[in-house]
């Protein structure tokens, strides 16, 4: 019982280092190639292209509805003509009080007020101080810009946020950034965020620490997890400040405008700005207050880009929804997740291919898989979660395609080994077969194919199991993959049914071999040895019959004089070891001679015969009974306990001789005459206790014959 853990640990490792075996070239592959896109990937090599194919699962996302929270007040093209640029401070004062009549929840001017534009400054002011819910912007100054400053009023009143969109390599902006420590020591909210808080403070809802990571940003149902320099497609991306994965509600329109003009005019009933976050701000293509995002790109149209405004009111949907809705972010795996998923399908790339074993099958399964991951990723997505697509698809085309190209390369040097095989085996007579790992023949030489019955192209590729006899099948794959498995020689001799039902008996010598691309192949040599062993048996069967001539009387089959003395000999070497008694009969016919006379040679012979057969059926099958010659017969009773017990078999066999004997035609009637000694009663020495039997048994044909007598 204590042995077992360890037998079974023993099987599972051995069970282990076989698959590793037969595993290598796959994870050989899978790493290779897994490592050199994850060496693309560390430099940078495949960012662009994970942002395409994240901007196209975003494209082909359903918009979402309309947030009914957020309004924008436009400043278009038209209202620049009409009201001038830049705007006056009285047509924005006026602009900013009829939008503060409507009581909305908060007000943005996403518009830069850091100088007077008169006339109306201060108007402005004024509106600037008696609106207590409206937030102005600034521009935090960075390597590419001076940055603008925040309305002197506002700043005071700490109403400014900050609209610096955070803008990656490709011009696309894909992140949010809600929070900034410039280093004035201040820290600064972003304008989106800002206007958040003022809409979720009636709401009784205030930034704190998440509990799933004090770290994160919670703000009621939202958890914001902060963007880190290599999260989702990134490598080692600016990460300053806190930044969020952007998550725009669809294209542009996503939220109800109207225009400067309208609100100007009075044409915007006070409902539909009321209790809304209204956000002022230009979409006038002449300012290029513009930005690319996962939606600007179409595949048949020119690139759309979305106005600054537009853009701060999808940030500032994205807070409020997943503060009061739960609606979640984007999220994505750690980086050692990201590597092992990587990893992952690099293996089944080199897998998949390794198993098909075919470049046609192999490329329409590893493009059908590519598919499914890419449909299973675009899921994921849908449900907030960003996982890495181009890696993986590389790694799983790219370890595909290395295995493909190996086996192309062992295809090409089997076809090399086979020709060559092919040459080498045609000049020698013996039949000779060569097989692949999988049992199939592949090379096979003239003299197999005439000993088989069947032509070249029938046996290629095929396996014993469909030419032979199911028995003689299992015979030939066991010991093919004994070799397989280990690797040594065999010799071994089988049955071997042709095609005609012929079966020959056969010895084969197996061996495995090996080539330059580590293709293996079993080389099987036959030797026809049926007449080889027809004729030892032959000669086998003559030596016995010799064998049996020189111990066995010929007319009787019963052991001769010589097999008689060394049975004795055993005999009483046993019952001296075991301390027991040996008794010895020693039989002659009464009579014999006159019958022999009387009626001839050939009926004493069929006498003899008659009396060997009766005499079997009195004894054990450990007693021996032999004929000396003429009439004289003995009978060796090893291990009898005493005279009585050999006194009842004397007079069994005298009883059995005395019944008549019907010889042909003839009925005739002996006796037998038994005279009994006993080792070591009687004699030690096997001469001895013969002559002491023999001269018991004078004495009772002394006596009258036809009894028995002791010595």
């Amino acid at each position: 019982m204590l042995n077992q853990p360890s037998k079974n640990f023993k099987n599972k490792r051995e069970t282990f280092q076989k698959w590793l075996d037969r595993e290598r070239p796959v994870l050989i592959t899978a790493i290779a190639v897994a490592s050199t896109v994850i060496i693309l990937r560390c430099f940078g090599l495949l960012q662009f292209w994970e942002w395409a194919a994240f901007d196209q699962f975003v494209r082909w996302k359903p918009p979402e509805a309309i947030d009914s929270r957020i309004v924008i007040v436009e400043i278009s093209e038209s209202d620049l003509q009409k009201y001038g640029y830049p705007i006056s401070d009285a047509a924005l004062a006026e602009l900013l009080q009829k939008v503060n009549a409507s009581q909305p929840r908060a007000i943005g001017l996403d518009i830069y007020r850091d100088l007077p534009t008169p006339p109306g400054n201060r108007e402005l002011l004024a509106a600037f101080q008696t609106i207590p819910n409206l937030v102005g912007i600034e521009l935090m100054p960075d390597a590419t810009r001076i940055g603008v400053r925040p309305p002197p009023v506002l700043d005071r009143l700490d109403r400014i946020g900050f609209n610096n969109v955070v803008v990656d390599a490709d011009g696309k902006v894909r992140r949010n950034l809600l929070y900034s420590w410039p280093g004035d020591g201040k820290t600064h909210q972003s304008f989106a965020l800002k206007l958040a808080l003022l809409y979720l403070e009636s709401e009784g809802i205030i930034p704190e620490a998440a509990t799933v990571n004090p770290k994160y940003l919670q703000l009621g149902k939202g958890v914001f997890p902060q963007f880190q320099a290599n999260d989702g497609a990134y490598v080692r991306s600016d990460s300053r400040g806190y930044q969020i994965l952007a998550s725009l509600r669809g294209p542009t329109g996503s939220f109800r405008t109207v225009s400067m003009s309208d609100v100007l005019s009075d044409r915007v009933p006070a409902d539909f700005l009321r209790s809304r976050l209204v956000l002022i701000g230009s979409t006038a293509t002449s300012l290029k207050d513009f930005h690319q995002t996962a939606y600007s790109r179409s595949l048949f149209g020119p690139p759309r880009q979305i106005s600054g405004v537009e853009l701060q009111a999808h940030f500032l949907s994205q807070i409020l929804s997943a503060a009061l809705d739960g609606r979640g972010g984007i999220n994505v795996w750690p980086e050692a997740a990201e590597l092992l998923w990587i990893l992952l399908w690099s293996w089944a790339g080199a897998s998949v291919s390794w198993k098909l074993e075919s470049i046609g099958r192999s490329t329409c399964c590893l493009l059908s898989i590519a598919l499914v991951l890419s449909v299973f990723l675009y899921s994921a997505l849908l449900v907030g979660w960003w996982l890495p697509l181009i890696p993986p698809i590389l790694s799983l085309l790219g370890s595909g395609c290395a295995v493909v190209g190996y086996l192309a390369h062992l295809q090409s040097e089997l076809k090399r080994s086979k020709e060559f095989l092919q040459s080498l085996i045609d000049t020698i007579p013996d039949p000779i077969f060569v097989k692949d790992k999988y049992h199939r023949h592949v090379v096979l030489n003239q003299a197999y194919c005439r000993f088989i019955g069947y032509p070249l192209k029938i046996l290629t590729t095929r396996t014993d199991y469909d030419l032979f006899p199911k028995n003689e099948a299992d015979v030939f794959w066991q010991l093919d993959e004994l070799v397989l498995q280990t690797n040594k020689q065999l010799e071994n001799e089988e049955n071997f049914t042709n095609a005609h039902g012929v079966t020959h008996l056969i010895a084969t010598k197996r061996s495995l071999h090996k080539d330059a691309a580590g293709n293996l192949f079993l080389v099987g040599v036959i030797r026809d040895i049926t007449e080889r062993k027809r004729l030892e048996e032959a000669l086998k069967q003559k030596n016995a019959e010799l064998s049996h001539q020189a111990y066995h009387d010929v007319l009787t089959g019963l052991p001769n004089r010589q097999m008689f003395y060394e049975r004795l000999n055993q005999s009483l070497e046993k019952a001296s070891v075991n301390d027991e008694l040996v008794a010895l009969l020693f039989l002659d016919l009464d009579g014999f001679k006159l019958i022999n006379d009387t009626l001839g040679h050939t009926a004493g012979d069929l006498l003899l015969k008659a009396v060997a057969d009766r005499l079997k059926k009195c004894l054990r099958g450990s007693d021996t009974i032999s004929r000396l010659g003429g009439d004289e017969f003995t009978v060796i009773l090893p291990g009898i306990p005493g005279k009585s017990d050999a006194a009842k078999v004397a007079e069994k066999i005298r009883d059995a001789i005395v019944q008549p004997f019907v010889l042909e035609e003839n009925t005739v009637s002996i006796t037998t005459s038994i005279g009994i000694s006993f080792y070591p009663l009687d004699a030690t020495k096997p001469d001895v206790l013969i002559k002491n039997a023999d001269g018991a048994m004078y004495r009772a044909k002394e006596f009258g014959k036809n009894q028995y007598h002791f010595y």
